[in-house]
């Protein structure tokens, strides 16, 4: 019984130890793309070029086209929104005051780490933090072109449709979901990009000159 231990376990040893070994390139090759963002960007609208590009001369796949449009759509959703959200702690202060609380919440450091809509300490800088980081973005996006593209080598995938709806539809999606979103930067007195100097976010530099 002993004897037959080695031999059944090397093969299985064998495969953990390749796996181990491709996963630790794979780890290092993103590691060694991180720095470069400019590129790693080109190379996503490179591989989403030849998506679209293969969708419109097969004249197929627009299920998936339309599935992968809504998820960069989510994915850029959570690169625009903060990591805490001002609506939900408005939210759980409202319920503590209901419970009969004083309405300060019991999570020291929220308004702190946000960075968005603190009235004390305006003068310091306080960064904002994204839901989503531009590397997991990045990934996210480039994985999910990566897939759309390998299925779009299957029959199975090409579910016969009426592609202008779908456009239609996802314009008028994408017009609805960035107008929220635009509000809710307005209300909450937030931008999610560096753009000139660092602004400080919060209610008491909102309407400085």
């Amino acid at each position: 019984m002993d004897s037959d231990e080695p031999s059944s376990g090397g093969p299985l040893d064998s495969v953990r130890s390749q796996y181990t070994k491709l996963h630790r390139q794979y780890k290092q090759t993103l590691d060694r793309w991180t720095p470069h963002m400019l590129n790693r960007w080109l190379g996503t609208a490179a591989l989403l070029a030849v998506f679209l590009l293969r969708i419109v001369l097969a004249q197929g796949w627009y299920i998936g086209m339309y599935g992968h449009a809504i998820y960069l759509l989510n994915l850029l959703l959570a690169f625009l929104q903060p990591k805490f959200d001002p609506s939900l702690q408005e939210d759980l202060v409202a319920d503590e005051i209901e419970e009969g609380g004083t309405g300060e919440s019991e999570r020291p450091g929220l308004g702190e780490q946000r960075g968005m809509g603190d009235a004390s300490g305006d003068d310091e800088f306080r960064p904002f933090v994204r839901r989503l980081p531009e590397w997991q973005f990045w990934l996210s996006s480039t994985r999910a072109t990566i897939v759309a593209l390998l299925c779009t080598t299957s029959e199975i995938f090409d579910v016969p449709v009426y592609w202008p709806i779908l456009v239609c539809y996802f314009f008028v999606l994408f017009a609805l979901t960035m107008r929220r979103q635009i509000q809710h930067m307005i209300k909450y007195k937030y931008i999610p990009f560096d753009i000139g100097r660092k602004a400080r976010y919060g209610n008491g530099h909102a309407g400085a000159k």
